[in-house]
């Protein structure tokens, strides 16, 4: 199997690259590397990818028509690709709403594009988000549910993702399948989700903000159930089905909705340090709780998430603290 990758210095990005790695495959990265969070950080994720397996990095904006044409044609024989790139967090939207539009639909428009150019694509795997259900009523959260009204920018930029690559796989053949993912965390995380604030916060002594007064509830999922997920969904293409195109949409969540202030509760615990608590309103964009009913991906894809928050936290403040020598 040969896989391009995109948004390869990303967080779940990787992880993906370093599973199929180890699995023997052939990865294609790509990524641009910008600067909406610490640099070094992406550079040192990368750092690990090159050290050993057969990865090849191309940095490159997944936007620009040209480069991602000449990409394709460098390295023939791509027969999956993983697009993962994106301009994610709910609440820079609202300061840059540009970058989401570029990277998000555009950027995915442009993806497309160049793979429909490959002869032997197989199956064409892309990150969706629970952003895109907005502020849903029932709960949990189904891939049956309508999605019409996402509460923030990045969500409606995501569920255009998924449109588009409906009508590609209706138009063209192509088979694709969206993963909307649920609050990821783990080791090599980002530092604008929750579990990176909070710790660097903590240690540092400053008050950690937390929104609607706490009164929130998040499906927090490990990476590696994440990536095994990727990686079973990736190995299973779906068919074209009585006229409909070879399309699917699955939930990746741990399936279980979790207090915001029981998780900050264990990562004080796994610190050894209390968190000085700022109490705030709702943020735009932001939603109440997230719960992920997957039993269509339990069912198809064979996912079954196994590493609980009081497994998670201490696997990811064992990495922050090694990692920052905190």
């Amino acid at each position: 199997m040969s896989v391009l990758v995109t948004g390869a210095a990303g967080f779940i990005g990787f992880h993906t690259c370093a599973a199929l790695l180890a699995r023997g495959e052939r990865v294609i990265g790509v990524d641009d590397v910008n600067d909406y969070y610490d640099v070094s950080l992406k550079e040192a994720r990368l750092a690990v990818l090159k050290e050993g397996g057969d990865f090849t990095f191309e940095r490159l904006d997944i936007a620009e028509r040209d480069h991602m044409d000449t990409l394709i044609g460098r390295h023939p024989g791509i027969t999956h690709v993983v697009h993962l790139a994106a301009q994610a967090g709910v609440r820079y939207s609202l300061i840059n709403p540009y970058a989401y539009v570029r990277t998000n639909v555009e950027g995915h428009l442009v993806v497309l594009e160049a793979c429909r150019k490959l002869d032997g694509l197989e199956h064409f795997v892309f990150a969706s988000s629970s952003s895109v259900y907005g502020a849903n009523a029932k709960l949990p959260f189904s891939v049956e549910d309508r999605v019409e009204a996402p509460v923030s920018l990045y969500g409606s930029t995501k569920r255009s993702g998924e449109l588009i690559s409906h009508s590609y796989s209706r138009l063209h053949g192509v088979a694709q399948t969206g993963l909307r993912f649920f609050t990821v965390y783990g080791p090599w995380g980002r530092p604008d989700m929750a579990a990176f604030i909070f710790s660097r916060k903590i240690l540092a002594g400053e008050p950690i903000p937390v929104y609607n007064n706490g009164d929130m509830r998040r499906d927090f999922t490990y990476i590696d159930d994440i990536v095994a997920g990727i990686l079973a969904c990736l190995d299973r293409p779906p068919p074209a089905d009585a006229g409909a195109p070879p399309f699917r949409l699955y939930n990746l969540g741990n399936n279980k909705g979790e207090r915001l202030m029981d998780f900050i509760a264990l990562i004080e615990k796994t610190l050894g340090r209390k968190a000085e608590v700022e109490l705030l309103p709702m943020q735009p964009g932001d939603v109440k709780e997230t719960y992920a009913d997957i039993s269509s991906s339990q069912r198809d894809l064979g996912f079954h998430p196994a590493v609980t928050i009081d497994e998670g936290v201490p696997r990811f403040i064992e990495w922050y603290r090694e990692y920052y020598g905190a």
